[in-house]
């Protein structure tokens, strides 16, 4: 691939008129496929996990100490900051700069596929992006989760190293990086176009010091201990232990992808068309691709929502197909597109509430049974109880599945405290004893995380605590008077 010549005057010019005709249905289409988005309070436990922990955060917390998660702290930090410009009590201003988030990516794309193939692959590309960006379950494609964020980080990184900028392309990935791990997939794709540019000592020193630094920087503004231990380090059982539940990851990945597939019908046959005939020469964006995919797989988790990271590199290769397709074939795959786009934000519309409801009811619970300044603890995997009730947390692990492994959905036979991250109890056993719980609710429903195979929190209720009714499959327990 040949660098593109500077611009002239005219063609300055007419760059400007080319994207001041696109930028407006592009922004438009950003906007209506995140309709759905704003219909609900919160979508996923993502989401509300993210808004209990900017509430930690905002009242002085800090990340890997007084509130943990396994993701780096991007995203925490810009929840964090939109809680402050407008408050806590709605998902919206997140969800706003989520369509920012869908637009800067399909631009991006845009820009590559026109610099590659010219003006009407651009538009092709942005279109068929936005089209397939809502293609999976509604609660993975409209929430304001790790993905939707790590997309515009990905495609900006390609689209620096597109054009040698090195340095800005190495705080791409750091950004995509720190917004979740797996989003440092791209840096694949960006070395084959360092390589194929000539990899000179001083391109590749720019791109470590556009990447290093940024990392370098998070860790110390937290905990670099706690930053290494819950990023990288600490989540060799989450990332590894299905033994038991083959079945049902195996289910999980077959039902998404043949989501994203059904999502990507107008897309899919180009590429394979591409595929056959070879003639796209878009190496680095089959290299994106197959990055993704392992970075999907990556765990062995398959939650749709990971999907989203196929998107740009999927867009990219569909418009590289249809150059060399009759045009016609464009217009059938916008169309196709378009048809199931309209699909799924008509599912999203009419999602069923069933979790969210669930949440909501515990909610209302808390918020009864208890004065805003006191903790509670909700032992399951639904955080967002805490955010939906303006009650802090009694812990600094906010779901269950950091103390007992259950993350991801895992229903195999490693579930259980010998299975929890590394040195979660003690602190948890200290944390409860030193302030503990005005309520405590047990929320995992006959799950294999309840007090019937986790000799620790059974020994916790015993000690002080008694039940104290039922909502939803839920069991309430109160502090005994003088324990």
């Amino acid at each position: 691939m040949l660098a593109a010549p500077l611009a002239s005057p005219r063609s300055a010019v007419a760059g400007k008129g080319y994207w001041a005709r696109l930028l407006p249905p592009l922004a438009l289409l950003a906007c209506v496929t995140r309709v759905p988005s704003f219909l609900r309070p919160l979508w996923n436990p993502d989401e509300g996990y993210l808004a209990v922990q900017a509430e930690i955060l905002a009242r002085g917390g800090r990340l890997y100490e007084t509130v943990v998660d396994r993701k780096p702290p991007l995203l925490p930090w810009l929840y964090e900051g939109l809680f402050a410009v407008f408050g806590s009590g709605s998902l919206a201003p997140v969800r706003a700069v989520a369509v920012l988030a869908q637009l800067t990516t399909a631009v991006l794309l845009a820009s590559l596929a026109r610099r590659r193939w010219g003006d009407r692959a651009g538009r092709t590309a942005g279109v068929l992006y936005l089209l397939v960006s809502v293609g999976l379950n509604p609660e993975d494609a409209q929430a304001a989760g790790f993905e939707v964020f790590i997309l515009p980080c990905t495609a900006a990184a390609m689209w620096c190293a597109d054009r040698r900028r090195w340095a800005a392309a190495g705080a791409a990935v750091a950004c995509a990086f720190l917004t979740k791990q797996t989003g440092g997939a791209v840096l694949l794709p960006v070395l084959c176009l360092l390589h194929r540019y000539g990899p000179t000592r001083a391109a590749t020193l720019r791109l470590a010091a556009g990447a290093v630094p940024p990392v370098l920087g998070a860790a110390l503004v937290t905990d670099p201990a706690g930053f290494a231990f819950w990023t990288v380090t600490g989540s060799g059982a989450y990332a590894s232990s299905f033994t038991g539940s083959e079945l049902h990851v195996l289910a999980r990945a077959l039902t998404n992808t043949a989501i994203l597939a059904a999502a990507c019908a107008g897309l899919l046959p180009p590429v394979a068309r591409a595929l056959r005939i070879a003639r796209t020469g878009a190496v680095d964006l089959w290299l994106w691709l197959a990055a993704s995919a392992v970075a999907v797989t990556l765990g062995c988790h398959f939650f749709g929502h990971y999907f989203l990271q196929l998107t740009p590199p999927l867009a990219l290769l569909a418009t590289a197909a249809l150059q060399v397709l009759p045009r016609e074939r464009a217009m059938t795959a916008v169309r196709t597109s378009c048809c199931a786009c309209a699909l799924f934000l008509a599912w999203g519309m009419f999602a069923p509430r069933g979790e969210l409801a669930h949440a909501q009811r515990l909610a209302l619970t808390l918020d009864r049974r208890t004065a805003p300044g006191d903790r509670v603890l909700v032992w399951g995997m639904h955080p967002e109880t805490y955010w939906l009730a303006g009650r802090a947390p009694a812990t600094r692990y906010l779901t269950a599945g950091l103390l007992t492994n259950f993350s991801g959905g895992r229903d195999g036979p490693q579930v259980g405290e010998k299975y929890a991250v590394e040195g979660t109890w003690p602190v948890f056993r200290a944390e409860l004893a030193a302030r503990p719980p005005a309520l405590v609710i047990d929320d995992s429903r006959g799950g294999p995380y309840g007090p019937a195979r986790i000799p620790g929190l059974r020994r916790l209720l015993a000690a002080g605590y008694e039940q104290a009714g039922e909502v939803d499959g839920a069991v309430l327990y109160v502090r005994v008077p003088g324990e």
